[in-house]
């Protein structure tokens, strides 16, 4: 063998080599089990039509104020916000991810978050005191630790800005 190919056979050990997949391994699998891919989360879509007495259609909505949930769990996050504008939003801006029309609703009350599944329950505390918000549509891929509250206004969104704060998602 050459002195140059001698040379570059051994640029590591063994052991390091095993050490570096180990660590490399490790890091995989501890980002998989923590910051699941949203392409993992199950679609459920909320937005049911029911025909009322005088025969218009409705979206069938839960009540948040329906009964009491626990907390299963909470979870530091950064928290952004959003509106219906086309700049936002892809080209149909009143229309979430799974179907549903915030501009027809009104309620701040939808959240899109992309490690959560669609009609999850949360609270930010810190931010919005006890409101509970149902996470109804997903941000760009990238996004896998942020919640985006959808607001009426603008400058309510702006005002919010983003912020770290703790969510308490629900049973």
């Amino acid at each position: 063998m050459s002195r140059l190919q001698s040379s570059h056979i051994k640029l590591i050990s063994v052991g390091l080599a095993k050490k570096i997949s180990i660590i490399v391994w490790a890091i995989f699998v501890f980002d998989t089990l923590l910051f699941p891919s949203p392409m993992l989360a199950k679609y459920s879509v909320y937005n049911v039509n029911v025909t009322t007495k005088n025969n218009t259609n409705q979206n069938f909505l839960p009540d948040n104020k329906d009964r009491e949930y626990s907390v299963k769990y909470t979870k530091y996050t950064t928290i952004t916000a959003y509106n219906s504008l086309v700049g936002q939003t892809d080209n149909t801006p009143c229309i979430t991810a799974n179907g549903f029309d915030v501009c027809e609703h009104g309620i701040e009350d939808t959240i899109a978050a992309n490690f959560l599944r669609f009609g999850t329950k949360v609270k930010i505390p810190d931010l919005f005191g006890d409101r509970i918000f149902i996470v109804r549509d997903r941000m760009n891929s990238r996004y896998t630790n942020r919640v985006d509250v959808w607001l009426l206004e603008r400058s309510d969104a702006i005002t919010l800005g983003k912020r770290l704060a703790k969510i308490e998602v629900l049973e």
